[in-house]
């Protein structure tokens, strides 16, 4: 099955947001179905606290957020973190029914486009992913991602920004799940020649890299631009296979993005990933690449 969604190119249009001060208090819905499903958890959430006869201050300071964060919640403006639902779940006594929608409201922080490969990512026993545009989302740095998503045209907003760096900054989360899934990612070498954002958040991106390649389940290969053959012609695209060894294939293109699910289909591109390896370098010599780079700066 091949499925397509409408969406820009930012590579991974998630998007989280702050209220008050307080970092990952909750994301906005991308959606009008996300919306939706919002609105609905944050009704229930206002029964369960009228009938728990709390005030939103008081249930605010049992979760660790001010009473107009709780408001948000309950008026579907922004979305609580799964661990938060889970306190607020115990905090009204509600006896597992706010945790029900716990699946739901996580994804509603994505567009429709996005929603498959977020939930893929978290059951990924191994991810390939080739990038010919722009570092890898799961790679990046705090500075990097608002340095990609304020070049943005039509410039987005300043409050859509921080929706979409924190987002992204909670999906490299898998970088630290355990256990530690498989994670391999060839990069063109343009995209590690380009300054995005300035030298110093150019120096901070190739530091963060170093830093990343140590990890034992990460592999970072660089393809070099004076190579004369490359699998990777057509385009970036991500490979997931889950746990239970089905593979999935999801890409992005201008204003579209795809994630293939016909077996035929994803083993070609695994495939291909794997010729794609074997043309870049090592990562042993990709890291060298990467030091070079910083001392050049």
């Amino acid at each position: 099955m091949h499925m397509t969604g409408r969406e820009g190119v930012d590579r991974d249009g998630d998007g989280t947001g702050w209220e008050d001060g307080e970092q990952a208090a909750g994301r906005r819905p991308e959606d009008d179905a996300g919306r939706g499903v919002v609105a609905a958890f944050g009704q229930t959430m206002k029964m369960l606290r009228l009938r728990a006869r709390l005030d939103r201050e008081e249930l605010g300071r049992r979760l660790g957020y001010s009473a107009s964060t709780i408001a948000s919640f309950e008026q579907g403006r922004r979305i609580p973190s799964p661990r938060t639902i889970e306190q607020a779940d115990e905090a009204l006594g509600a006896e597992g029914l706010l945790c029900l929608w716990k699946d739901e409201v996580e994804r509603a922080q994505y567009p429709v486009f996005f929603q498959g490969m977020a939930a893929l990512e978290k059951e990924a026993m191994e991810l390939l992913v080739y990038d010919t545009l722009v570092v890898n989302g799961l790679l990046q740095t705090e500075a990097y991602m608002r340095a990609l998503l304020t070049m943005r045209r039509p410039p987005l907003k300043e409050d859509t920004i921080e929706q979409r760096v924190a987002a992204r900054l909670a999906r490299q989360e898998i970088l630290d799940r355990d256990p530690a899934p498989l994670l391999s990612f060839v990069v063109d070498e343009s995209v590690l020649r380009r300054r995005y954002g300035g030298t110093d958040v150019y120096r901070g991106q190739l530091e963060h890299l170093l830093l990343i390649s140590r990890r034992r389940n990460v592999d970072i290969q660089v393809m070099p631009l004076d190579s004369v053959e490359s699998a990777g012609v057509d385009g970036p695209f991500t490979v997931v296979i889950r746990r239970d060894g089905k593979q999935f294939v999801y890409a992005e293109a201008q204003g579209t993005s795809s994630l293939e699910t016909d077996p035929a289909r994803t083993a070609v591109a695994t495939s291909r990933y794997g010729i794609i390896r074997s043309q870049a370098l090592t990562p042993r010599e990709s890291m060298a690449f990467v030091e070079g780079l910083l001392g050049s700066l």
